[in-house]
């Protein structure tokens, strides 16, 4: 425990935390609020992008799952360079990566030159997270893990409400068969195609964060020691092996694979719900409520925000596994009435419940992770397990798009409980680790 570990109240530990754990904290914040935004900016266009490409619901979901599957090699790839050049470095060049290729994309003339921004926007999405997350999980104390991880993961809702407040305020108000000029260069463009271009031409601004990242922090003090003895070859022989090889060695490979398989269901879950969750709004398939229905995304992601960091504090007390569970399970009973929701009403009263425990166990990834996981392969680990269970989860879009086009919206949302049902499974199989001491070799 921390010298302020006595300190009482509801908000009390806030005192034990030091400026650079902050400043760890806001980095890791922001990078991944901002990395959901450009993602997120996407759902939100599909109904534009299908228009003018003209694509099918199935199509624009795989075009949707082009990004989450080069998310699993930016993760692996990230996560292997955290290891080796530090969690700050990798950090900037993730964030660089994905909100460059999202403001290229805006420039897209055709539909093969989106799709390989896609690919780059998410290959440094996935190293975000590897980078990030491992950061803080690596600076803040151990009976505080659960907490940290928790507020930067609710992150994720910031990001959502943020992409749903600029495509509210951008795409209803740029009407298609209208023809709009281009300040400055003169362009005429059609409002259907004009809107979608905008918002990922706002994606560029995280860019700027790499300023703030570079300029206050500094690498997590495990990090150094652990690169010190592995430059000093001091590490066991098992950690001087390459940082991807030793997480498949026989002492890692069952926390690997169950941590993969848990993140593929996991997110097949997340993906197949929220992918789809703007058009379920807006389409007469859905609820009805026409592009302007996209603004009644922000109670659901208030309901996440919350989920994210009610989640930490929570297993910081209780526990990593039963909260986990808990929070998996609610999520598919819930998703089941919610796909049945036909009114504005219903949305609004079960929107924020799906928001809370359908994006708030994110939060159990991270502290879980880095606690089964040694300094030594922890980067490389976080971002192999939960990037390539990203990359798995690419067949959610165009799969449930397709449930869609054939039976609604009822019985495509309603497929991913059976996912969140089996990710509470295998919850069950990895050990508790609450408030353990980071592992260094």
């Amino acid at each position: 425990m921390s010298k302020g570990s006595s300190n009482t109240g509801l908000f009390g530990w806030v005192s034990e935390i030091n400026s650079d754990q902050w400043k760890a904290f806001y980095a890791a914040l922001l990078g991944w609020t901002l990395d959901a935004m450009d993602l997120l900016l996407f759902a939100f266009a599909v109904g534009s992008i299908g228009k003018v490409f003209n694509l099918s619901e199935a199509w624009v979901g795989a075009l949707f799952s082009v990004t989450l599957f080069s998310s699993a090699f930016g993760g692996a790839v990230f996560g292997v360079i955290s290891d080796y050049i530090g969690r700050v470095r990798a950090l900037t060049y993730s964030i660089l990566l994905y909100s460059l290729f999202t403001g290229i994309s805006a420039f897209a003339p055709t539909v093969t030159f989106l799709l390989v921004c896609r690919v780059f926007l998410g290959f440094g999405m996935g190293g975000e997270w590897a980078s990030g997350e491992v950061l803080v999980a690596e600076k803040w104390p151990n009976e505080h893990r659960g907490k940290v991880i928790g507020m930067v993961q609710s992150g994720w809702g910031i990001g959502y409400i943020l992409a749903a407040i600029l495509a509210t305020l951008i795409i209803p108000n740029l009407h298609e068969g209208v023809t709009y000029t281009i300040p400055i260069l003169g362009i005429q463009m059609d409002g259907l195609d004009l809107g979608w271009r905008i918002l990922f031409l706002i994606g560029v601004l995280p860019a700027f964060l790499v300023f703030y990242i570079r300029r206050h922090l500094d690498e997590p003090e495990v990090w150094k020691k652990n690169k010190v003895i592995r430059d000093e070859v001091k590490l066991s022989g098992k950690a001087q092996a390459f940082t991807l090889k030793q997480i498949f060695a026989p002492d890692l490979l069952r926390y690997t694979i169950t941590a993969t398989l848990l993140t593929s269901l996991c997110m097949i879950a997340y993906w197949g719900l929220y992918f789809w969750l703007p058009q379920f709004l807006a389409s007469d398939k859905g609820v009805g409520l026409d592009t302007k229905g996209f603004i009644w995304i922000i109670p659901i992601n208030i309901g996440a925000f919350i989920g994210c960091n009610t989640f930490g504090f929570i297993s910081d007390k209780v526990g990593r596994r039963p909260v986990f569970v808990a929070y998996l399970l609610i999520m598919a009973v819930l998703v089941w009435f919610f796909g049945h929701a036909t009114t504005l009403k219903e949305v609004l009263i079960l929107g924020p419940f799906v928001g809370f425990f359908g994006t708030g166990f994110y939060s159990g990834f991270g502290a879980i992770f880095a606690e089964i996981f040694p300094t030594r392969a922890r980067g490389t680990a976080q971002g192999f397990c939960y990037n390539v269970g990203r990359g798995v989860s690419a067949i959610a879009p165009p799969m449930i798009g397709y449930i869609v086009s054939l039976h609604g919206f009822a019985i495509g949302l309603t497929t991913v409980s059976v996912f969140a049902v089996a990710a509470a499974v295998v919850v069950m199989t990895l050990p508790e680790t609450k408030g353990k001491a980071l592992d260094l070799d």
